[in-house]
């Protein structure tokens, strides 16, 4: 793995110039500017976790449609106060010190993956398409994984907010120069030509009047993506017009690891009837991967029930669950969804996929169904998608030290929802007495800002003592900085508040030998 540090600093002044002093003095102003940054970042999100995580909770249970309708925008409200909060954190600590870059291999097909399921709620919510797209040829870059992920979901979570039909879509391919591009393309609106420099400008718009209306924002999301690449040495373009969408893509001249060219071998006939243009075309990026061809319908009209062709057919394209075309046919469901599963099997479908589609499900369950006898003969089984699983954790023991009593309800609910057995520390003395004490946990999730002996500090004391179990940062803090001190310390990963349950499923799966999460 290698690592370079970039540094950014709004003072352009040769620092030669100065004197000793002056140096000194322009140091502990940047330190303590950095300082408060990280204060103010732990101390908002802090009450909002409580708050987003509070009302997640509450959505779960009966509600009328009058209090749906309320929580509803209560959760949009929030949500939204926690973009700004992070844009603006982002934005004062760019201005104000230094951005750090650490590289090492990142894998582009999770990370993808990872981005557009964060995404999809918000997506959904829109009535649109959330998908990605990735050049069969690639697999890996040398990259900051933080900051691309950082800029690709602002990328993606902005051209959501202008989008109203069709979706974005995140596309990455392998330049003729070897150099790999992330472009993430909508089918919205697009940016009139004298309001795309505007946009990269501290709190601009593409019209004045969204910063109060109901695209919200303070204009400072592309601010940073631009700053973040500038760092990164790469290069930023944009190419849109109005009526038909914009294209923002961002060139790395990074080094990265190709995949074998796939074996071309008897491919199966599939369909893919939808009217998204977004999803049909992340349907065959993933199959390009293999070398299966997509042919793309509006209707499930003329597939015949002893047709051997394998149809994935949108739900967002059918008015209710209907009959099965042949016995080869999945629905592709978003995850609210869900709960139509059984109507769906009722009617003849073979299976379903969750969007956004995953690679790896898609291509498992294509060559599954191409294998299945026509109708009459006997049915073979198909796998369920992992998105579904009811809990990753049955049965783990889990010590969660945390002194906020609100988030410490909410993880402690948000874990036993996922078969976890959860005892509760409220300080690090506390947890170093249960664990030499009980020493009988799986996993524990410890907070950073503990009164007394801090999360940093308790987890150097287990590690001193010889515990080894996994050790998961839960923090509000959310600067690279900070993962990279837990890491130090011995924690094994980290997760910020407001705590993200598919976040949270996944570090309990790859900490506590589970499958996969959602």
């Amino acid at each position: 793995m290698s690592r370079r540090q970039t540094s950014l600093a709004p003072d352009q002044t040769d620092s030669r110039l100065m004197t000793e002093a002056e140096a000194r003095e322009a140091a502990q102003k940047l330190k303590a500017r950095e300082d408060f940054f990280k204060l103010m970042s732990h101390e908002i999100r802090t009450p909002l976790n409580g708050v987003l995580g509070m009302l997640s909770l509450l959505n779960r249970t009966s509600l009328t449609a009058e209090q749906q309708s309320y929580l509803q925008t209560a959760r949009e409200s929030g949500e939204h106060l926690l973009t700004l909060v992070n844009d603006l954190l982002d934005y004062a600590r760019i201005e104000a010190g230094h951005i750090h870059l650490e590289s090492h291999l990142v894998e582009l097909e999770p990370l993808l993956q990872s981005v557009a399921e964060l995404l999809s709620p918000r997506a959904y919510a829109g009535g649109i398409e959330i998908a990605w797209s990735l050049d069969p040829r690639l697999e890996a870059i040398e990259i900051d994984e933080g900051r691309l992920r950082q800029i690709l979901f602002n990328l993606a979570g902005n051209a959501l907010k202008f989008t109203q039909t069709g979706g974005v879509l995140m596309d990455v391919t392998l330049t003729e120069a070897g150099a790999v591009r992330f472009g993430v393309r909508d089918t919205g609106a697009g940016i009139p030509e004298e309001a795309r420099a505007r946009i990269f400008e501290a709190f601009g718009q593409v019209d004045p009047s969204h910063a109060g209306a109901q695209y919200g924002g303070a204009g400072l999301g592309l601010v940073v993506v631009k700053k973040l690449i500038e760092a990164m040495n790469a290069e930023l373009d944009l190419q849109s017009e109005p009526g038909k969408g914009s294209l923002f893509t961002a060139t790395f001249p990074v080094a990265c690891t190709l995949r074998a060219t796939p074996e071309l071998r008897a491919a199966p006939d599939v369909i893919c009837v939808t009217t998204n243009p977004v999803l049909a075309e992340a349907a065959q990026s993933h199959l390009d991967s293999c070398g299966i061809r997509v042919r793309q319908a509006t209707q499930l009209k003329g597939i015949g029930r002893r047709s051997r062709a394998v149809v994935l057919a949108d739900r967002r394209s059918l008015p209710e669950p209907v009959p099965a075309p042949n016995n080869r046919s999945l629905i592709l469901l978003a995850p609210e969804e869900r709960d139509e599963i059984p109507a769906w099997r009722d009617k003849g479908w073979a299976g379903y996929l969750i969007k956004p589609l995953r690679r790896s499900s898609l291509k498992e369950r294509i060559e599954t169904l191409s294998l299945k006898p026509l109708p009459n003969e006997e049915l073979a089984a198909t796998t369920e998608d992992d998105r579904i699983i009811p809990v990753v954790a049955p049965g783990v023991q889990v010590l969660l030290v945390e002194d906020n009593p609100v988030n410490a309800l909410l993880a402690q609910i948000l874990l036993q929802r996922e078969g976890c057995r959860v005892e509760r520390a409220a300080s690090g003395e506390e947890a170093l007495r249960l664990i030499e004490t009980q020493n009988l946990y799986d996993i524990v999730f410890m907070d950073l800002g503990l009164p007394g002996l801090d999360g940093i500090g308790t987890t150097k004391a287990l590690r001193a003592k010889g515990v080894r179990v996994p050790i998961i940062a839960l923090t509000a803090n959310a600067y690279e900085e900070d993962r990279r001190a837990c890491l130090a310390a011995g924690m094994d990963d980290f997760l910020t508040k407001p705590i993200e349950l598919p976040a949270l499923r996944h570090r309990l799966s790859q900490w506590c030998g589970r499958a996969n999460a959602a």
